[in-house]
């Protein structure tokens, strides 16, 4: 057994890079600074849009031990996941969809948790403490925590940014009653660059630091529930999960790109697959496609409603029949997005005729607005 907390430390550091863990620090259990500030600032604003969760569990966040009051320390994990090519190639190839450089490969808060459990494991039988462990799945905020252990910043497009790894890091925690030795924070390093703040296809960004989710393409074709804005769709452009457009930009990639090889892998069929194949899913396809995917989640509604939008931005006439077989879906999401395509790609007299057919008999107020905004924009 290890004869002071500096040796424990050592071990399961050592231990998590055998695993496969890209970097590893420890942070106190305590209240990260400003914190909880930041957080109540961004939740009373109401910059969280309908991610209600975030405010239930406000409390809960604000520190680790306000989630478990016996943790006394946090191992911070994070993992590579640099995408092979830049993401942002994919807007330019419009009859494909492009999906979050994170959501290409294997849903990655099983990848994660399945080795943070290996290293729960080895912390209780070796060291005999308690544990639990953590995946972007309770009220932790891990990229506060993270910073405060040393893993990296939030850069001013608030996510995680790494001097090793640039903006490409998943993040996973291990809480545990060892009192160990901390890692000293980082600090920031984004010096005057405003880069992720000007491509933001949206301006979702208020401020350097500060997003407004209910902007953010990646809330709005992910969190969202609902018929996404009209003000937003033709900017979303083909993006039919998430966007990494802010994480894409970020100069600090070039680290990840040239010292380090991804361990995560894209899918092929993920990488950049063809909207006429996706807008003909139904939930049995869906689910299929998506097995062990964090797509899966959202469901086959959300998703074909975002395929629709991608096939509306498209400049494609030849998609016109995927979005046309869609107007009497059973989700008012879906037909909705089909008129909104179809207004799009149509001419007058070829909507109209579809118009006459559909319309009338719609029980949707949200698509009988869609069909009635296509008519008096014809």
């Amino acid at each position: 057994m290890p004869s002071s907390t500096a040796d424990i430390r050592a071990e399961i550091l050592a231990h998590a890079a055998t695993l496969g863990f890209d970097a590893v620090r420890i942070a106190s259990a305590e209240e990260a600074p400003d914190t909880r500030e930041h957080l109540s600032a961004f939740l009373a604003e109401g910059r969280h849009g309908t991610m209600d969760w975030m405010e239930k569990n406000a409390e809960k966040r604000a520190a680790p031990v306000s989630l478990w009051p016996e943790a006394k320390s946090v191992v911070v994990v994070a993992q590579n996941y640099a995408p092979a090519r830049d993401p942002r190639e994919a807007l330019a190839e419009r009859t494909t969809g492009a999906i979050s450089a994170y959501a290409q490969g294997d849903d990655y808060h099983d990848v994660m948790k399945a080795k943070l459990r290996r290293l729960a494991h080895f912390v209780h039988t070796r060291f005999g403490a308690e544990v639990k462990l953590f995946v972007d799945t309770a009220p932790v905020m891990e990229k506060p925590l993270a910073q405060t252990a040393g893993l990296g910043w939030q850069g001013k497009h608030t996510n995680l940014v790494s001097r090793e790894f640039g903006s490409w890091l998943f993040l996973g925690s291990l809480f545990t009653t060892l009192e160990l030795p901390a890692d000293p924070p980082e600090e920031d390093h984004c010096g005057q660059c405003r880069r992720c703040l000007d491509v933001c296809p949206t301006n979702a960004f208020t401020a350097p630091y500060r997003i407004d989710a209910r902007r953010c393409i990646a809330y709005l074709t992910i969190e969202n529930k609902d018929h996404i804005s009209r003000e937003f769709r033709e900017a979303i452009g083909n993006r039919i999960y998430g966007c990494d457009d802010c994480l894409a930009v970020c100069p600090w990639n070039k680290f990840a790109q040239e010292a380090h090889e991804a361990r995560f892998h894209a899918r092929d069929a993920l990488r950049a697959p063809a909207l006429s194949d996706l807008a003909v899913l139904d939930d049995a396809g869906f689910r299929a496609l998506f097995r062990g995917s964090p797509i899966k989640r959202i469901g086959r509604d959300r998703f074909v409603r975002n395929v629709l939008i991608a096939i509306g931005n498209s400049e494609d006439v030849s998609l016109a029949p995927c979005a046309e077989h869609l107007l009497d879906d059973a989700s008012p999401l879906v037909r909705a997005m089909a008129v909104w395509a179809l207004s799009r790609l149509l001419d007058d007299r070829s909507l109209s005729v579809l118009a006459t057919k559909y319309e009338s008999g719609e029980s949707d107020d949200g698509v009988r607005t869609e069909w009635r905004l296509a008519r008096e924009n014809a």
